[in-house]
């Protein structure tokens, strides 16, 4: 989940600044009231270029990783291993031109 909130962050910023700030304005209601927003921020970060070669380019990674969360759902932080190295390896990802 951190992994994929720090790709969103990095190239969705304004989706996912938009529906942070709908989620402080409402409380009790964000889920509902800011679902619209929370599309959109998945629809931005699905489309973008880099999200779908980092897709592409570090599957194995982050299946390791989702693979982990499922062995270990008492103890999530396990699995900091696995999400670095999905981060790393998304790092490296360049867009080829």
């Amino acid at each position: 989940m951190q992994a994929a909130l720090e790709i969103t962050a990095r190239y969705c910023r304004n989706e996912m600044e938009q529906y942070g700030r709908c989620v402080a304005a409402s409380p009790a209601s964000w889920q509902r009231d800011c679902h619209r927003l929370r599309l959109s921020m998945s629809r931005c970060a699905a489309a973008h270029p880099i999200v779908q070669q980092i897709r592409q380019d570090c599957a194995e990674p982050f299946a390791a990783f989702e693979r982990c969360l499922k062995e270990n759902q008492a103890s999530v932080m396990n699995c900091s291993d696995h999400v670095n190295a999905f981060l790393l390896c998304a790092d490296q990802v360049k867009l080829s031109t």
